[in-house]
Formats: C-alpha cells, sequence, structure tokens
C-alpha cells in the first residue's frame, strides 16, 4: 500500500510538472506572440495626456476653456482619501494587492459568467487603466478590436490588456498607477480625470469633494452615459448608493455614515451652457488667434495658458449694458406676438419643460415662461415649478389693456423676474422679448491699447458674427473730430467761425449737386468749429473739409490707425466711409493720450503646460498727432458731453468727453467716448442696415449704453475726491471766451473755458482763419 501511494505521488508530481512545463509553454508563446505588437510602457514616463487650454481674464478669473478632452492633470496628494477609497472599493477592492490582474476575480466572474449566461467584467483597476491608456483602434497596440465584437477577439484583447497592465505593475508604483488612472479616466460630458469631473459636476476641485460627491465620483465611472447625473440623476443616485454601501463593505467608511449618505440626493453645480460665458466675442476672437499661430492641436490637447486683457467685472457691465440698452430700444418698436406655442406642439401646460429651467433663476433674471392663464386683464405663467403673475403693469409697454390682447395659453414668452418668493413658489413678473435689433461694445486701456472689455453682439448663440471687429458701418457723424484735429494741425483754433448755411459742391458731369442738409433742416448762420463740433451741425463740417481737402483730411485720418478704406468725398465729412467699432475706438482714444495710439491687443501672454512663456505682448506706441493738437480736440469734445448732442453724460459727473454718430435713416447709432484712462465705442444697428425707428440718434440708441457702462466703470474706480484730470501739455493756455468765440469775462454766464495752442489764442495778432 505504501509503495502505491509513492507510485502514485511520484506520477502525481511527474504529471504536475508537464501540466506546469505546458502552462509555462503556452504562457511564453502567448508572450511571444503577442509581445512585439504591446506598447512600449516606458512612454509613459513622460505622461503628457491632452489637456485643457484656459482663457483667463487678466484678474485670474476663466472666461474660457478649448479641449477635445478636458483634463486637468494632478498629483497622487491632490486626490482626497475618501475619493481614492470609492474608487479602490467600487472598481477594484484588492489594488494594493495584486500585481496587474486578479486570478481570483477573473475565476469568479468566469463562474458567473456561466450560471448568470452574461459577461461581467474582471479587469482590474490597472487593467482598465491600460486599455484607457492605449484604447482599440486602427492604430492601437490593441488593434482595431472593440470590446466584445465577438469571443476569440474579446480573449485576444484580454490578453494583450493583462500582459500591459503586468508590465505596467513592473514600472511603476501603486500610487503611480492610481495618479495615473485617476487622471485619464472618462467621467462623461467631455470631462477626463477626477479634477475636471470635480469641478464640472461640483463646480470645485477635487480635493474639497465631501463623501457623497466621492461617491457619485467612483459610481460614474461604470458607464459614465449611462449614469450621467444631470440626463439621470435616480440611476446615478442609486449608483452612487451602491459605492457607498461597498465601501462600508470593504470597513472604508462605518455603515451608518454610508447609510446617512446615501440619504442625501444629489446636488450638482448646473450643467455650463454657452449662455454662461461672460465674453464669448472675446473668447473667440483668442481662439482664431492661438488657432492661427499655434495649431489646432496645441489650441485642443496642449493645455496652454492664456493670460487677457480682460477686465471681468467690466466685461460684465458692457454685456448687461448692451443687453438692457437693445430691450429698452426694441420696445419702442412695439410688441412681437410669440412666436411658439407648446399647445400647438401637442406638449401639456403642466409638464413641458424648458432647458433653461434646470438652472438656477432669481430676481432680475429674465427668462422663459409659459402662458397657463390668461384671467383679464393679467395673466398667469410658470416657470419650472414657480408660478408668475403678470399683471397690466408688467407689460404697460405694449400699449395694450389686456394680456388677452396680447397672449394665448400656451405661448412661450420672455418675462423679467420683478420678485421671487422661494417658500411660496410664487413670483412677480414683467413682459420681456429678444431684441431684434444688435449692438457692441468695446473699451480700450489709453495708455496700453489693452482691450478690457468687448461685446460683438446681444448672443453669441443667436450670431457669432462680432460686430465689434468684423461689422464695417457707416460712422455718421463720429468722424467729424478727425476733420476738426486735422484744422486745428492746420492752424485753426476752436474760435474760428463756419458758416451754417445752404451750400452746393459740384459732383461731376451728368450728376446732380451735392447739397449737405443739417439733420433738423435749420441753418445757424456764422458759428464757431467749437459749436459746429458741439451741436454736430453737417453743414459746417462738410464746409471745412472742403477747405482743408478731401484727401487731406483722409490721408490724416489714417494716422489715427483706421485701415478700412476711407474715400476722399466731402460726403466722407458726414461719415460716409465705413468702419469697425474697433477702429473707430482706438482711434479716439488718441485724444486722450496725448496724441499717441497704442495698437489695440487681447492677450498679454500665453504659456504651455510646463509654464513655459511662449509669447508675451506689450504695449506698442504709434505717433498720431501733436500733443498739443489732441488736447485742443479733447477739450471741444468734452463740450459735446456738457452742452452739445450728448449732454446727457454731464449727469455722471466725471471727466468724459466724446461724440455721437448717426447715419441717414437712422440704420447707425454711435457713441464714442473717453475719459483719461479709458475709452468706450458702442454702435446700434441692424446687420442688414434697416431703420432703428424714428429720432433713433446716437444720443437716445447708444448713448445710454454708454452711460450704464461708464457708471460701472466709475463704481469700481471708487474714488471721486480725486477726479482723473485731461493734462494739458505745457504749450496750451486757457481763456474765457463766449459762444461767439470772443473773449469774455470768466464769469460771464455760459462762458467757456477754451484751450488754445499758445500763441493762437485771441488777443495775440494770430487770425482766426490761418
Amino acid at each position: 500500500m505504501a509503495n502505491y501511494i509513492i507510485r502514485f505521488a511520484r506520477n502525481a508530481s511527474i504529471a504536475a510538472l508537464f501540466v506546469i512545463a505546458a502552462v509555462l509553454g503556452l504562457l511564453s508563446g502567448v508572450l511571444f506572440t503577442y509581445a512585439g505588437d504591446l506598447p512600449a510602457i516606458s512612454a509613459l514616463d513622460d505622461y503628457a495626456p491632452s489637456t485643457i487650454t484656459r482663457v483667463y481674464a487678466s484678474g485670474g478669473e476663466v472666461i474660457g476653456e478649448f479641449a477635445t478632452e478636458r483634463r486637468v492633470v494632478i498629483g497622487y496628494d491632490d486626490i482626497p482619501e475618501r475619493l481614492r477609497l470609492a474608487i479602490v472599493a467600487t472598481e477594484d477592492a484588492g489594488f494594493d494587492r495584486h500585481v496587474g490582474l486578479s486570478l481570483t476575480r477573473i475565476v469568479v466572474t468566469a463562474v458567473n459568467d456561466v450560471l448568470k449566461r452574461r459577461r461581467a467584467g474582471a479587469s482590474t483597476l490597472t487593467q482598465q487603466l491600460a486599455l484607457n491608456l492605449f484604447p482599440p483602434g486602427p492604430d492601437s497596440p490593441f488593434g482595431g478590436l472593440a470590446r466584445q465584437r465577438n469571443f476569440l477577439q474579446d480573449i485576444e484583447r484580454k490578453i494583450k490588456e493583462a500582459i500591459v497592465a503586468i508590465q505596467i505593475e513592473k514600472r511603476y508604483t501603486k500610487r503611480e498607477i492610481f495618479t495615473l488612472y485617476c487622471n485619464h479616466i472618462y467621467f462623461g460630458n467631455g470631462a477626463y480625470g477626477v479634477e475636471a469631473a470635480s469641478r464640472l459636476y461640483f463646480g470645485k476641485p477635487a480635493q474639497q469633494v465631501n463623501l457623497e460627491e466621492a461617491a457619485l465620483l467612483a459610481a460614474i465611472i461604470q458607464a459614465p452615459e449611462r449614469l450621467n447625473p444631470f440626463n439621470d440623476p435616480r440611476r446615478a443616485q442609486a449608483r452612487r448608493n451602491y459605492v457607498l454601501q461597498r465601501m462600508a463593505e470593504e470597513r472604508f467608511i462605518p455603515a451608518e455614515v454610508a447609510t446617512a449618505a446615501a440619504r442625501l440626493p444629489i446636488a450638482l453645480k448646473p450643467m455650463p451652457t454657452a449662455e454662461d460665458s461672460v465674453a464669448p466675442y472675446f473668447v473667440e476672437e483668442v481662439r482664431k488667434y492661438l488657432e492661427s499661430r499655434y495649431g489646432a492641436k496645441a489650441l485642443y490637447q496642449d493645455g496652454l495658458s492664456v493670460r487677457t486683457s480682460l477686465d471681468f467685472d467690466l466685461q460684465q457691465a458692457a454685456h448687461r449694458a448692451v443687453t438692457e440698452d437693445l430691450r429698452r430700444l426694441d420696445k419702442r418698436r412695439g410688441f412681437r406676438p410669440p412666436s411658439r406655442n407648446i399647445l400647438a406642439e401637442g406638449h401639456r401646460l403642466d409638464s413641458f419643460l424648458h432647458p433653461r429651467w434646470q438652472r438656477p433663476f432669481a430676481a432680475d433674471d429674465i427668462v422663459p415662461a409659459v402662458v397657463v392663464d390668461i384671467p383679464a386683464p393679467s395673466a398667469r405663467v410658470r416657470i419650472g415649478t414657480v408660478t408668475g403673475s403678470l399683471a397690466r403693469d408688467g407689460f404697460a409697454w405694449t400699449g395694450r389693456r389686456s394680456a388677452a390682447e396680447l397672449l394665448r395659453r400656451g405661448d412661450v414668452i420672455e418675462v423679467r423676474i420683478k420678485s421671487l418668493d422661494r417658500a411660496r413658489q410664487e413670483a412677480v413678473v414683467s413682459l420681456e422679448q429678444t431684441p431684434a435689433p444688435d449692438g457692441a461694445l468695446l473699451a480700450i486701456d489709453n495708455r496700453t491699447g489693452q482691450i478690457k472689455a468687448m461685446v460683438g453682439g446681444f448672443s453669441f448663440l443667436r450670431s457669432k458674427f462680432n460686430r465689434a471687429t468684423q461689422a464695417y458701418r457707416q460712422t455718421g457723424s463720429a468722424f467729424k473730430p478727425f476733420i476738426y484735429s486735422y484744422a486745428i494741425d492746420r492752424g485753426y483754433t476752436p474760435s474760428y467761425v463756419l458758416m451754417d448755411a445752404p451750400v452746393s459742391y459740384s459732383a461731376g458731369p451728368g450728376q446732380p449737386p451735392y447739397q449737405p442738409q443739417n439733420f433738423d433742416r435749420k441753418f445757424e448762420g456764422p458759428i464757431t468749429m467749437r459749436w459746429a463740433l458741439e451741436d454736430s451741425r453737417n453743414v459746417p463740417a462738410v464746409r471745412m473739409m472742403a477747405q482743408l481737402g478731401a484727401t487731406n483730411v483722409v490721408s490724416y485720418a489714417k494716422r489715427f490707425g483706421f485701415k478700412s478704406e476711407i474715400k476722399p468725398y466731402l460726403s466722407t465729412a458726414l461719415g460716409a466711409s465705413e468702419a469697425t467699432l474697433v477702429e473707430v475706438t482706438s482711434a479716439y482714444s488718441v485724444f486722450p493720450n496725448q496724441g499717441v495710439r497704442m495698437e489695440p491687443y487681447l492677450i498679454q501672454q500665453i504659456s504651455n503646460r510646463d509654464g513655459n512663456v511662449l509669447e508675451e505682448n506689450r504695449p506698442i506706441p504709434r505717433d498720431a498727432i501733436r500733443a498739443d493738437t489732441a488736447f485742443v480736440l479733447t477739450n471741444m469734445l468734452r463740450g459735446v458731453t456738457v452742452r452739445g448732442t450728448a449732454a446727457k453724460a454731464a449727469a455722471l459727473n466725471w471727466p468724459i468727453a466724446g461724440k455721437t454718430g448717426t447715419m441717414d435713416e437712422f440704420t447707425d447709432a454711435w457713441f464714442v467716448g473717453f475719459d483719461p484712462n479709458i475709452t468706450v465705442g458702442v454702435w446700434i444697428g441692424f446687420d442688414d442696415k434697416k431703420p432703428l425707428g424714428h429720432n433713433m440718434t446716437g444720443s437716445e440708441a447708444a448713448l445710454p449704453a454708454w452711460m450704464d457702462f461708464m457708471r460701472a466703470y466709475i463704481e469700481q474706480r471708487g474714488d471721486r475726491e480725486h477726479l482723473p484730470r485731461f493734462e494739458p501739455p505745457g504749450n496750451i493756455v486757457f481763456l474765457a471766451v463766449d459762444r461767439s468765440g470772443s473773449p469774455t469775462d470768466g464769469q460771464t454766464p455760459g462762458a467757456i473755458s477754451e484751450a488754445y495752442i499758445s500763441g493762437t489764442q485771441p488777443g495775440t495778432g494770430f487770425p482766426r482763419e490761418p
């Protein structure tokens, strides 16, 4: 019996050796077969995945991001322990014990696959990393094998995946592997890595997530699209609670803590939309520059850091100013019936959901609402779960006495929330409508040329056309300062008398004569150059251009940075030629900057992901006109905002100057003005050059937006004790004159403190006309 046992043991040992040899041979064959096709794991030493290019305002605020994969690479210590434990508990509880693959997990999963006739994942965290680092595809080391195309291909992929996982485990520490995993894995909605996911879903760094938030992030990994908490919060919450349960089972957290956390609802930061961008037109200008200068790959994959000139607070003020101005103007054009009715579309009043309602709203917000009832003369609307009351004073601007004359049940309208009671879910609203006209605003720092604010239109979603940089529009009377600046340069003074009387110029053979008219169709007779500019008289401006020579004036205007074609016609005096808002605003900045124009620019510095500076921009000065000429014009333009067409701006009680501009038939309205530090231009109009409406001058249509912006700018400066000053050059003398330009006592009512270049003032023998 003993001999039998010995022989059996000997045979069994020999058989075991043969089995081991066969297995080793099989493994050697597998390794020999596939090893040559597998990637060089050492490439991960220089791990540099696609990351986000971020665009920053001058104060450090993020104003734009570009990426094919939204990823922010962080270190192991930046991943909080609760998030690490949540991921390990759910994805690979034996992560710290295996060497890349878990044989126990493979066997258990295989048995389940057979018994339950389904395939379940047995991949360790390292295997998942291997597949994510080298995903299936034509150029992948795993070949074009999509997951589970068929059994044999799946086996082949799994073998390769296991080999790569083992190689990763041999080369890198567990901390390094886990960090690679957390930076690379996909979390849905374009977010890769835990940091980008945390910022997307919770609006904070991964280091700050709490337990239930960490569990939700770990939950999403299994199926990012199916478990998207924005689209299916119930399913995401169920999976989150499973993660919490697994953490308790692994004794990472007490069971009672897991139970308490599971009772909490999912709290997410609202899904970001294009409407959330504070400066979409500005960011788009930056994007176009980056792509043309560095290429699409650098822009969308290399994680550039772009610091711009934008002032975040001023940009918000610019957006509000243009938006509110356009809404005000549009209401003067009358009410337009709503274009959408949900009842006509087959929806129910009580179940219809508008995407905007998924994001927070508060008092003074303008949001879509559905009309649910019209108890004359008012109406009731629904904004998500909030019921709004639209009383007669809320639609008084329409000129109608009853809401029934304007609306039908089921209409989708815009309303402004005047007050909101969250506890009672009730609101008081007023009627709004999306403006038909468009507009633009640009603010430039006089001393640097940095663009501090840019609004290119009412809505970037409605139109990506940037009216601040791309729209060539006739400038109207906003061109007149350049004529009078040339006159000052040629020796004229603000007191020079021009004749505001009918005049006729030959327009060439076979053409009717050119006979300019004033806006009010009246004539004032002899008036000073100052008076002509302040009141924006057309005929004197044309006379002055004729005296100076149209070709000379156009050549002189080019000094101010105009790149658009300016035609040497007399009608150019009244703004017949076209220019962009950025050109006109930059040109005006010459006057407060002592005759020097600074090249406008948006980008201060561009760095790569390693912090190396790729580009740095500095102010570029261009001498345009003499400093004394610039100051005399500035002093004249101050009169426009005190006594002239922009006299309403005097209410700002701030040292400002500027000029209105209006085109025939009110197709374009301009106001461009400045203080000693900043120049701001506003344009209002239709893209197709339709009239804005009767009397929609630069003063009526554009100046209010300019003033609203300047109020915010002045408030930001916060110092009315020490007002900025327009500093005169040393050769400027001041003299009190009356409206006719004659010297007078400074105490005389209506006396003006006129600025003259020394030697040209009255009483020195210098003639008013050179």
